[in-house]
């Protein structure tokens, strides 16, 4: 019998499940001897690249790595190198920060026995099935890319197609495509009993993906990265030459991606950009032709580090033009410990939404609180996305709400996250059944299936990036801002009865997105308004955005213009209430018109010395000098934060 996981404290997964510890691992670096000072790996970052290398070369230590993106190196240092290079002007180092899988911090004290006697029952050892994991993964991506794709390219592609066009045929099938759907009670983490050739998403169906779809709005020619933990090839899923190109930057290695041991990678790509549709002739993702680059970042626990992802960032940017990278998809995140502009991996990512490339990430998995916008949510500049869910009634749309664990805004800095909403609750997706998420739970996955269902704000970047590629597909000369600006333009807030928005404008952004309405709007102009990337990253400039706290706990908008700067603006929606039915349903009104002066796309300079702590005290919790911020922790006599940080943390279905 499936089980109905209840880890609200626990995670498992990329922004569906990893965490990070803030603490700094010392780890000894290559070549080290036992008997050596214990060396850590740092992030040393310079005016330039070169920069960075020469230093770290002056204080007897070799770069590990190139960060071009962000003109840093990755060193191993021992102690004394470190406090060396922190003298040299120009300079700073970074800790590198651990990401590690829930199952490896927090589960240990949960998870880990139940495994442990799971895996003693059945007299497997743990090396043995990560030997078994790994050879599984190897063959089913051998299969992927073998003859059998093109087959199912050339062959099955063809036949369906023919078929499905057949009136007589459809009208046979779409029934049991419905019945199969309506039917299934798809618990937590769990695989869906049922061939992908009989199912239907409801996904495309809800943002309008599959009316583009219907009218060959397909994603066609847009080049979709997503940086995560791999790719499992699934024939069904019609990937073959639309994979452009893989690469595993995971400790170092720079081949290509073998995989998804771990398996959330891949349930993120076939929302994004899966090719398999059902005897209906449906597809089940969102842009179904778009191309595919898979960066893989994360290793087969879902395990990774800031070097890591920085580096795949880095391959991404460099290779963008080679590959027509328009879209970047991430689908994870961190507690913020700096401001945006001081963590490395958001300097990397504005590096990216600078180059052209329009960014997708996760709000996080932590709500209902607010403030709890992961990194790299919390850049100002890129598309920050929360969860909603259907309530599982695909066909009614009065009772879909914003999902309990969607992060809310604001930032620390003040702006208005996220900006969007999209699906996020139980969804369902590919996934190979060898993978490390599908065997967390013996029975959460049987054999031969290949969709699996999980919960998240992982998931509705994924279906934004989509999104995303449709409308570039459609319009292609958009820029980032500009894709960002209708995107806000087109969605559709939710409303209570009497026509007032439902939730505030830090918990659902702009609304429900709407691919129909982003793909045909006109709207330019209206995103990132005040903000100056050039500036930001240079560090001559940096911005705060227009949200506040007052003395009673409120967050809100303020009037940032005249002499009533710094009050609230006029208008319902815009301040944060704890007081919302979060198991009500709403309608999602496209026809609402926000107050005048919400501006969650406007920015303005931090030396405008509005900041919060000026106006009004941080609530308690939320103070800064509560946390050592990490990227000074390397400081001589510094404390080291222990507090691990979820980088979206595996939830209940919703």
């Amino acid at each position: 019998m499936r089980t109905s996981h209840s880890i609200r404290s626990v995670g498992l997964g990329l922004l569906s499940t990893i965490v990070i510890a803030s603490a700094s691992l010392a780890t000894s670096g290559p070549g080290t001897q036992a008997s050596a000072a214990v060396r850590s790996l740092y992030i040393v970052q310079g005016a330039t690249t070169s920069a960075a290398q020469l230093g770290v070369q002056g204080v007897g230590a070799q770069a590990d790595r190139e960060l071009r993106i962000i003109h840093a190196v990755s060193a191993y240092l021992s102690p004394a190198q470190a406090a060396r290079l922190r003298q040299i002007a120009g300079i700073r180092l970074f800790d590198d920060r651990p990401i590690r899988t829930r199952q490896l911090s927090s589960l240990l004290g949960s998870v880990t026995s139940a495994v442990t006697s799971v895996a003693t029952s059945n007299s497997v050892t743990s090396s043995a099935v990560a030997a078994a994991n790994s050879l599984t993964s190897s063959l089913e991506s051998t299969l992927a890319t073998s003859p059998a794709c093109a087959l199912t390219s050339t062959v099955v592609s063809p036949l369906l197609l023919t078929a499905t066009s057949n009136p007589v045929v459809s009208t046979l099938t779409a029934p049991v495509v419905g019945l199969t759907t309506s039917s299934a009670t798809i618990q937590d983490g769990t695989g869906a009993d049922s061939a992908s050739l009989v199912f239907q998403t409801n996904y495309p169906a809800r943002v309008g993906a599959n009316v583009l779809q219907q009218q060959g709005i397909t994603g066609q020619g847009v080049t979709i990265a997503v940086l995560d933990s791999g790719l499992w090839q699934d024939p069904l899923q019609n990937y073959c030459s639309r994979i452009l190109a893989t690469v595993d930057v995971v400790d170092g290695a720079s081949g290509p991606v073998t995989g998804d041991a771990y398996g959330h990678g891949t349930h993120i790509t076939s929302i994004a950009a899966g090719g398999a549709f059902n005897a209906a002739g449906q597809y089940l993702s969102i842009a179904p032709q778009a191309n595919l680059v898979i960066v893989q970042a994360f290793d087969g626990t879902g395990g990774g580090r800031y070097v890591d992802v920085i580096a795949g960032l880095d391959w991404i940017v460099q290779h963008r033009q080679q590959y027509n990278i328009r879209v970047l998809n991430l689908s994870f995140g961190a507690t913020p410990e700096s401001f945006y502009w001081d963590d490395p991996l958001n300097q990397a990512v504005m590096a990216a939404w600078q180059a052209g490339i329009v960014v997708v990430t996760a709000a996080g998995n932590s709500g209902p609180a607010p403030m709890t916008i992961d990194v790299p949510g919390n850049v100002p500049y890129v598309i920050t996305v929360g969860a909603l869910t259907d309530n599982y009634t695909p066909n009614v749309l009065t009772d879909d709400r914003l999902a309990s664990f969607s992060s809310t805004g604001p930032t620390y800095e003040g702006f208005v996250k996220p900006e969007l909403i999209a699906p996020g609750g139980h969804m369902v997706a590919s996934m190979s059944g060898s993978s490390y998420l599908a065997n967390i739970d013996p029975d959460s996955m049987l054999p031969g299936e290949t969709l699996f269902t999980m919960s998240g704000t992982s998931q509705a970047a994924a279906v934004t990036s989509g999104v995303v590629a449709l409308m570039l597909e459609a319009n292609p000369q958009l820029t980032p801002d500009n894709v960002k600006c209708r995107l806000l333009m087109s969605a559709s807030p939710a409303v209570s009865s009497d026509g007032a928005p439902a939730y505030s404008v830090f918990q659902q952004g702009a609304g429900l997105i709407n691919a129909v309405a982003a793909v045909q709007s006109t709207a330019t102009g209206c995103a990132n308004v005040g903000l100056n990337i050039n500036a930001d990253l240079a560090g001559t400039e940096h911005f705060g955005g227009p949200a506040n706290e007052n003395a009673q706990g409120q967050f809100y908008i303020m009037n940032m213009q005249g002499p009533y700067w710094g009050t609230p603006v006029a208008g319902q929606g815009l301040t944060w209430d704890t007081g919302y039915a979060w198991y009500q349903g709403y309608a999602w009104d496209q026809g609402y018109a926000w107050a005048d002066g919400y501006a969650w796309a406007t920015g303005y300079l931090w030396t405008k010395g509005y900041l919060w702590t000026k106006n009004e005290a941080w609530s308690t919790g939320y103070l800064w000098t509560k946390n050592v911020p990490w990227w000074t922790s390397s400081q001589p006599g510094s404390p080291r934060s222990t507090a691990p940080a979820n980088i979206v943390p595996w939830v209940p279905n919703q």
